[in-house]
C-alpha cells in the first residue's frame, strides 16, 4: 500500500506540490484543490468535516495475484486508514487496475468488470464518487467506523478459510 499524506497548511501550495510528486497526485488535486491557495475548493471543503487539515490519498494497494478478489484490499485498506487519518479532513482514491500483466484484462468489458469492483469494494467502507474517478471519505463518517467492525470480521472468516485449506 502506498499512501501519501498531503499537508495543506504547510506553507507550499499543495496543488502544486502534488504535481511535481506524480501524474496521478497532480489528477486527484485538480479535482480537489484550488490551484493559486493549495487548499480544498469551496465545493469540496462544503462536503468536508474540518477535523483536520491534511489531505491523505490512498495511492495504491497492491495484491498478490491468489490473494485479489477476496476483499482483503478493503480489510487492510481500512486498517491502514484508521491508523494513518488523525489530523485529516479528507481521506481520497481513485480506484483502478495498475497492474496491467494481466492478459485476461485485455478485453474492455473485462477491464470495465473489474475496474467497478475496485471500486464498490472502497464504497463498501465509506468512499464516494465525488467526480472524474476520484473518491472522498470523511474520517468524521460513521460508515467508516461501521465498516471497520464488518470488515474485521471479514478478516477473521477470511483467516478461518486459510487456516482450513492449508490443513
Amino acid at each position: 500500500m502506498t499512501f501519501y499524506r498531503v499537508h495543506l497548511d504547510r506553507g507550499r501550495n499543495a496543488y502544486w506540490a502534488m504535481e511535481d510528486e506524480s501524474e496521478e497526485l497532480y489528477e486527484t488535486a485538480q479535482v480537489l484543490l484550488d490551484r493559486q491557495t493549495g487548499s480544498f475548493t469551496s465545493e469540496v471543503g462544503e462536503l468536508l468535516e474540518y477535523v483536520g487539515s491534511a489531505l491523505l490519498v490512498m495511492d495504491r494497494v497492491t495484491l498478490e495475484p491468489q490473494r485479489r478478489g477476496q476483499g482483503l484490499a478493503a480489510v487492510l485498506g481500512i486498517e491502514a486508514i484508521h491508523r494513518l487519518m488523525p489530523g485529516c479532513r479528507a481521506i481520497v482514491c481513485s480506484p483502478g487496475i495498475t497492474d496491467l500483466s494481466s492478459q485476461r484484462l485485455r478485453d474492455r468489458s473485462e477491464w470495465d468488470r473489474v475496474n467497478a469492483k475496485i471500486a464498490q469494494g472502497w464504497e463498501n467502507i465509506g468512499f464516494r464518487l465525488y467526480r472524474d474517478n476520484i473518491y472522498l471519505l470523511s474520517p468524521a463518517s460513521q460508515d467508516l467506523e461501521e465498516q471497520r467492525g464488518v470488515l474485521r470480521g471479514r478478516l477473521a472468516e477470511l483467516g478461518a478459510s486459510w487456516r482450513t485449506a492449508a490443513s
